[in-house]
């Protein structure tokens, strides 16, 4: 049995990739335990990750493709609250969208994805939509 952790933003086709890759990790979907998690960036008040159209795309993907998760939600720094979530609750994989940014984007913007491989000490897994830009 493992843990599959996926940070979840607030972009559906993102969301759907990422659900899509942990249906296609190796192994029946009873082998393993995944939870969705998204970082509200401010107080989201009375909002919760379920209300979140994202979330709930990446939900009913796994859902119809037969494989259990839990939810959770956090506030603050979206790579740290993936990092902190999945020492909670020892993942043994992260799972990120990626996106296609310049290097310069980057660096002014920063990258969720790029902060997470470079602080976690567990496996990343980066699943890339197709045709974005």
């Amino acid at each position: 049995m493992y843990h599959v952790l996926v940070g979840v933003d607030d972009d559906v086709e993102r969301a759907r990739t990422c659900a899509r890759e942990v249906a296609n990790l190796p192994g029946s979907a009873g082998e393993m335990t995944v939870t969705l998690l998204h970082a509200f960036d401010e107080d989201p008040g009375d909002a919760s990750a379920t209300d979140v159209e994202a979330v709930r795309a990446a939900a009913d993907y796994l859902d119809d493709n037969g494989v259990a998760y839990e939810l959770l939600e956090s506030g603050g720094d979206p790579a740290q609250s993936i990092l902190d979530a999945a020492n909670r609750e020892n993942a043994d994989l992260i799972v990120v969208a990626g996106r296609k940014r310049s290097p310069a984007g980057k660096a002014i913007f920063g990258s969720v994805s790029q902060s997470v491989i470079l602080s976690s000490n567990r496996p990343v897994l980066v699943a890339g939509v197709v045709g974005e830009t």
